[in-house]
Parts: C-alpha cells; sequence; structure tokens
C-alpha cells in the first residue's frame, strides 16, 4: 500500500475511534498510526482539513452505496414505505454520525462536484421517487428527488431551529420519522 493510502486509511481509523471528537486528531497522530513521515499529509493533501474531508467522503460512500443493498431487505413494502424505510435509515445515519455527517454535507454544499455524497444520495433514491411517481415525467422527477435530499439535509443541519420554530426534536427518533414522512408526503403530493 502506497504512503497515501496508508495515511487515508490511518485517518479513517482515527475518525472511526474518536467520532464526535474527531476535531482532536492531529497530522501527528495520523502519521504515527499510518507510519509515515509528518511532511507527506501535507504533500499529499494539502493540509489536514482535506485529508479529513476526503476520509469522510469515503466513509459515506460506502455507506451510500449500501442502500442498493438496503432496498433489497425491504422487498414486500410498498414503494412509499421503502422511501420512507431508507429516509428513516438515512436519517438515523446522520444523527448517530454527527460530525461526519456535518461535515460530509457542508463538504458538498461548498464544494459542489458530480459525483459527491450528495449527488450518490440523490442518485440512490431516484428509483424509489420514481416507484412512488410512475405518472411524472422525468424533469419533474428528477427536480422532486433534488427537493427531497434537499430537505432530509436541512432537517439534518437545522434541527435545533425545527425545534424552536416548530416543537419537533429531530434527535428523538420517532418525532423524526414522523416530520420525514410529512415531508414525503408534501414532495409526493400523496
Amino acid at each position: 500500500m502506497d504512503h497515501k493510502e496508508l495515511i487515508i486509511k490511518a485517518t479513517i481509523e482515527l475518525i472511526t475511534e474518536k467520532g464526535e471528537q474527531m476535531n482532536t486528531i492531529t497530522v501527528r497522530e495520523i502519521c504515527k498510526k499510518a507510519n509515515v513521515g509528518l511532511g507527506l499529509v501535507n504533500y499529499h493533501f494539502g493540509n489536514k482539513d482535506k485529508l479529513i474531508e476526503l476520509c469522510v467522503e469515503r466513509i459515506v460512500n460506502g455507506i451510500v452505496e449500501n442502500f442498493s443493498a438496503i432496498r433489497e431487505k425491504t422487498e414486500g413494502l410498498t414503494a412509499f414505505e421503502k422511501l420512507d424505510c431508507l429516509g428513516n435509515m438515512t436519517l438515523t445515519f446522520l444523527f448517530e454520525h454527527y460530525a461526519i455527517s456535518k461535515i460530509s454535507i457542508l463538504s458538498d454544499m461548498h464544494t459542489p462536484k458530480e459525483d459527491d455524497n450528495t449527488h450518490r444520495t440523490y442518485l440512490a433514491y431516484l428509483p424509489l421517487m420514481s416507484a412512488c411517481r410512475p405518472d411524472w415525467d422525468r424533469e419533474t422527477l428528477e427536480r422532486k428527488t433534488f427537493c427531497l435530499i434537499a430537505a432530509m439535509q436541512q432537517l439534518f443541519l437545522r434541527h435545533k431551529i425545527i425545534k424552536q420554530l416548530y416543537g419537533m426534536d429531530m434527535l428523538v427518533p420517532e418525532e423524526r420519522k414522523s416530520f420525514h414522512r410529512a415531508i414525503l408526503h408534501d414532495i409526493l403530493e400523496v
């Protein structure tokens, strides 16, 4: 394994170990775990923040790729129930991995890319949205799916404001599920 991949692997391990305290990860700690020289982080990634963003993207990308497998586990459910289930799993992941999720979403918003995690999530949701509303044309389907993903990101990022304004606590799974289901009904017009 080359130095760059050793650094990424070590950083992902540290992010996983530290969870919400990942802001305490140091370049020295990364290099020690990867068994590489200190200058290699800057050489390969520019700085620690860019390395962390890349690692978070890889972590979340792995989860998004599992959405296909999750869809298969929901056999027997209606398209709406599958979409609701996937949305709840997504939101649960976001809140259980708050720091990683926040970095991922804000990074995608700050520097959008064609293949970022937001777009991968969008692509994972598109077939379920289509199954819920086969009567929609492609443009409507894509626009409404975009709205759903944006709404879920805002639900996560603005959960404290939602609690202040609407009295719903998105940290409480049942309240989050109820709010998410209402958003689905609004967007799907069902």
